[in-house]
């Protein structure tokens, strides 16, 4: 089976819109809807990130917390987020190369989960050997 990829990530946070408003001003998300207990901001062509308040939802759902996830930038664009982050006045460590050539920014959202900007897919061995590089 092959797959295409992440179409969602969902957050757990006990303010979902406060999350909301740090990720659109650090990646500019797009707001997809804000209901009354989560907050769906589009994330690329394909994908969505849900933050939801504690509790269960429909089919047995609930938020969760993650260790870490990465956001795949282009390689100019990691400067901006760099740039964005100082502004917001966010603790980040980077841009940190890695042996293939990319760059990541590392840092904490408001919730403590771990997030990094990486241009693997756009620049270096990524951008030309995608997802194989990795193997």
């Amino acid at each position: 089976m092959r797959t295409n990829g992440f179409c969602e990530l969902t957050l757990e946070t006990p303010d979902p819109q406060r999350l909301a408003r740090f990720y659109a001003d650090v990646f500019a998300l797009p707001l997809l809807s804000d209901e009354r207990d989560r907050v769906w901001l589009g994330c690329g062509e394909q994908a969505r990130l849900g933050l939801w308040s504690p509790g269960a939802k429909e089919f047995g759902d609930r938020g969760g917390r993650h260790v870490h996830f990465a956001f795949s930038v282009a390689h100019g664009e990691l400067l901006a987020v760099c740039d964005r982050l100082r502004r917001l006045g966010v603790e980040h460590r980077g841009p940190v190369e890695h042996d293939g050539g990319d760059h990541s920014l590392y840092f904490e959202d408001p919730e403590g989960n771990l997030v990094e900007a990486w241009e693997f897919f756009e620049h270096g061995e990524g951008a030309e050997n995608g997802i194989a590089a990795l193997a």
